[in-house]
């Protein structure tokens, strides 16, 4: 059973919630689970007025089932700045209508730049004076 907060809304049921929404955006990390999280099965359970958007991870979308689903008319719009094997975007969602297609620009701002640039150089001054640098990440 759905959790409502106001308009929005909290389910751990995922194809219901995709049956009932107008609006998925998606922002899940890429795993062997979630990987074509939304694949053709899960399209057709979309309404055909739902938008789907996918800033999250590539691969977290069958590109090629919502390619056929926009070009069907079982999906009525989608907006997407990330894609299953970049730099290159399925060919039939470069034709598909009502699709925003970006660049993989999600982070683009000028604040986020510099943020990202002053963490790399802080990160490459403390290798350089022998210390741990921040946000180190152990493989």
């Amino acid at each position: 059973h759905p959790q409502r907060h106001g308009i929005a809304g909290w389910t751990a049921d995922l194809d219901g919630m995709l049956a009932s929404s107008d609006v998925v955006s998606l922002h899940t990390p890429l795993t062997d689970e979630t990987r074509h999280l939304v694949d053709a099965r899960r399209l057709a359970l979309m309404k055909p007025t739902a938008v789907l958007v996918n800033t999250a991870r590539g691969p977290v979308v069958d590109e090629a089932a919502l390619a056929e689903a926009l070009h069907a008319g079982r999906l009525f719009a989608a907006g997407i700045d990330v894609y299953e094997r970049e730099p290159e975007v399925h060919p039939r969602l470069l034709t598909a209508p009502r699709t925003v297609l970006l660049p993989h620009l999600g982070s683009a701002s000028v604040a986020t730049r510099v943020r990202m640039a002053h963490l790399a150089c802080a990160g490459a001054l403390a290798v350089l004076a022998g210390e741990t640098p921040p946000n180190l990440v152990h493989a």
